[in-house]
């Protein structure tokens, strides 16, 4: 048989009291018990979690901020003791935290950051139970800046930024107080009067107040000039959680809350004011929260203006109009989709998110572009995206395309909902466009060609007059010229349009149409302008007059770009109509001909890499005078944008295959040795230069301290240089340390007897102490 006895007396193993009695002779070591510390801990963590609330819209913060006050009182009591029972209950927490984990994972499989948040929050309150040492409070610190940083991507607004600040205020004595434990120093009572011992400096308010200070203004500055990069480069995107859609889905109703007939709200009109009058051209008011062009048809005899409210929010890597829907057909009055009831079904697959698009066929330069949008008041089921998109992450199991290339969804837009869309964004090339031919297919003649016979000759003759006479009567020369590009002609249309007609001050002067009234043919001849909608309508109108292929599309200007959260805030009133003209091989292309709103819409060639710098400057611009200003915006628009087209393509470098990254990373590895070196070499100019400023006998101690710290025996502050040179006999050779002690005696003469050293002398053994050693 197997002797125990043997073994035990060589190891007895502790059982019933006698293992209880080893378990209470046997404290836990490093036991933290600094209340401060603790404080400031649980501090951090509860700023964790509130931000983490803040940002995601969670409630987390009414039981986790609690339970975590709880645990940390219970911790410090228990902070002595093993609290094997406790370990145990905190294990079998975790694990069913960390299955709870998973199972939400398989539900939100493209944005698991919040599942990752509410994970660390039910660690950080079960391990909350558990902290005797002074590493388990690290853990905590740890976590509350994790969470810090979660909240971070979340976080769409500027709430997010006063629990930044707050979490950086206490963070600094925290880390003070954990670095203190660190090296076992016991707290220093702080009296009012000023301390003697220089390490009590680190408690000084001044200090801290001061530190907040210079690291707030280093990280805005830095954060200013930092370059903003296109992020994405993962294939996976943001998207809520999947929606489940009941009944049938086919894509022909258009769901506008604010323009709904009255008994059917799946068949709604162009425009109504409540009263039933939602007949396409009669007179009616704007819904002051609905922007009324987000329809089947659209009604342009409608007065009226809404109410300014935050729609949504976008993250997109090029500012851009958001597409919503066009229209091919004008009715006099209004516009309307012809073609509603031919709409193309899409499905995603049960295991995915994305859905793939048809693509038109483009033969220009394209760019991929990632737009992530939030939902922040209800819309319509029509889904804004950029130009040609080609896939959609959507939480609806389907949706629908239609001809015109625009997209709905099954249900409303509400709050909340998050989506991502990758468009192939054309670039506008002028010179190709202003080439391209006026074959158009028989299928855009058919479509996009269509006017009311009763306006057609007169409009057509005010257009060509506008081409020919005025384009004429512009140039300075006498020679007579013509608009041959279809390109030019649009643009100079757009641009006349703004030139020579205006919108009304106040909306409501503007009189409504009457019965057999025509919009385009009033806007020309007899008010001489409109709404903004009007100018677009118009436009569009007066090119296919002439043969020119147009239509027109209602979406979002881009809106107003935070730089701090690296989103476009979009309203309601952001929405507005413009004209889509075609070029062959090309594509269709935007102009704007509203008063006040650019001719080219932003696109892709327009980055946002240096957008608070750039803010900056327009508010220090506002302060100088006009000729400063013009040749400073030369100087620096030319510097930056070389630096943002360097960057660019550097960057661009590790999307080009395996070459392409490995020359992007011999590239980056050079760029960073000579930046290195640089810095060196500053360093020691500076170094040097501070050198020269110093009293000789200063200079000469400073340089053998610097010498000494290089060989591995740096003096410590709170030693005296007698100190020092005494230490240094235990480190260095006898000749070595006798240079050290003659040059620090030499020092403390001078400084604090005012005895003159023999500088000559010194600097001699200095000197032939340095070669020695070489």
């Amino acid at each position: 048989m197997f002797n125990l006895t043997r073994i035990n007396q060589f190891w007895p193993l502790p059982v019933g009291d006698r293992w209880r009695q080893n378990m209470q002779k046997s404290p836990l070591i490093e036991v933290e018990n600094s209340i401060p510390l603790r404080l400031l801990v649980l501090a951090l963590v509860i700023i964790g979690i509130v931000a983490t609330d803040i940002a995601a819209e969670t409630t987390s913060s009414f039981w986790a901020v609690p339970l975590s006050i709880v645990g940390a009182v219970w911790s410090y009591y228990r902070r002595r003791n093993a609290n094997v029972p406790i370990k145990f209950c905190i294990a079998i927490g975790m694990l069913i935290a960390l299955g709870a984990f998973f199972g939400r994972l398989l539900g939100e499989l493209n944005d698991t950051r919040l599942a990752l948040a509410e994970l660390l929050i039910q660690l950080q309150i079960l391990h909350s139970f558990d902290t005797p040492r002074r590493k388990d409070l690290g853990y905590s610190i740890v976590i509350g800046l994790i969470l810090l940083g979660i909240a971070a991507t979340l976080s769409q607004t500027l709430a997010f930024a006063p629990v930044l600040l707050l979490f950086l205020a206490i963070a600094l004595p925290t880390l003070v107080l954990n670095y203190r434990s660190q090296l076992g120093l016991q707290q220093l009572k702080i009296k009012s009067e000023k301390l003697n011992n220089q390490n009590s400096r680190i408690f000084d308010l001044k200090f801290l107040v001061l530190s907040f200070v210079t690291i707030v203004g280093l990280g805005l500055a830095i954060f200013a000039v930092l370059p903003r990069f296109p992020g994405y480069q993962l294939r996976t995107f943001p998207v809520s959680s999947p929606i489940e859609v009941k009944g049938s889905f086919t894509g022909r109703s258009i769901i506008n809350p604010g323009y709904v007939r009255q008994g059917n709200a799946n068949n709604q009109g162009s425009g109504s004011n409540g009263d039933g009058q939602s007949q396409n051209g009669q007179p009616g008011r704007l819904d002051n929260g609905f922007y009324y062009g987000f329809n089947n048809q659209i009604n342009q005899n409608l007065r009226g203006e809404m109410k300014p409210k935050v729609v949504m929010r976008v993250r997109s890597q090029a500012e851009g109009f958001w597409r919503v829907l066009a229209f091919d057909h004008y009715t006099g009055k209004g516009w309307e989709i012809s073609r509603n009831d031919d709409v193309t079904t899409l499905k995603r697959s049960p295991w995915s998110y994305q859905i793939y698009l048809p693509l038109p066929a483009i033969f220009g330069k394209t760019q991929e572009v990632v737009q992530t949008y939030t939902i922040v008041s209800d819309l319509p089921n029509l889904i804004p995206a950029m130009a040609n998109p080609k896939e959609i992450y959507f939480p609806t199991p389907m949706l629908a395309v239609d001809r015109e290339n625009g997209l709905r969804s099954p249900v409303g837009l509400s709050e909340d909902l998050t989506y991502t869309v990758i468009s192939e964004v054309p670039y506008r090339d002028r010179t190709l466009l202003g080439e391209a031919a006026n074959n158009y297919p028989q299928q855009i003649k058919n479509h996009y060609l269509q006017i009311p016979p009763e306006i057609a000759e007169k409009v057509k003759q005010r257009t060509e007059e506008i081409l020919l006479t005025n384009y004429n009567r512009e140039q300075v020369g006498k020679s007579t010229k013509t608009l041959d590009s279809t390109y030019e002609k649009v643009l100079y249309l757009a641009q006349y349009l703004k030139q020579n007609y205006s919108i009304p001050e106040n909306p409501l002067d503007l009189p409504y149409l009457g019965e057999k009234d025509d919009l385009v043919e009033a806007f020309l001849f007899k008010h001489k302008g409109g709404y903004p909608d009007h100018f677009s309508t118009v436009l569009t109108v007066m090119l296919r007059s002439v043969g020119i292929p147009a239509r027109l599309v209602a979406g979002f200007n881009p809106g107003e770009f935070n730089p701090f959260t690296g989103m476009y805030v979009v309203k309601n009133t952001d929405a507005y109509a413009m004209t889509e003209v075609y070029f062959p091989k090309y594509g269709w292309f935007t102009f704007d001909p509203i008063p006040g709103h650019p001719l080219i819409p932003p696109s892709i060639e327009d980055t946002q890499t240096f957008s608070v710098l750039r803010q900056f400057w327009q508010w220090v611009a506002g302060w100088l005078p006009s000729p400063v200003t013009g040749l400073l915006n030369n100087v620096f628009g030319t510097i930056f944008s070389w630096v943002s087209r360097a960057i660019a393509w550097f960057f661009s470098l590790f999307t080009q295959g395996w070459l392409g990254v490995l020359t992007g990373s011999i590239l980056g590895t050079t760029i960073a040795f000579f930046g290195w070196l640089g810095w060196v070499q500053w360093r020691e100019w500076m170094n040097r230069r501070w050198l020269k400023k110093l009293p000789a006998m200063e200079s000469l101690y400073q340089q053998m301290l610097q010498w000494t710290a290089q060989k591995g025996l740096g003096k410590h502050p709170a030693q005296t240089p007698l100190e020092y040179a005494k230490v240094s006999y235990q480190h260095h050779a006898p000749a070595t340390a006798e240079v050290i002690d003659e040059i620090s005696q030499a020092y403390v003469g001078w400084r604090y007897g005012d005895h003159t050293p023999d500088l000559k002398r010194l600097r001699q053994r200095w000197q032939g102490l340095k070669k020695a050693v070489k």
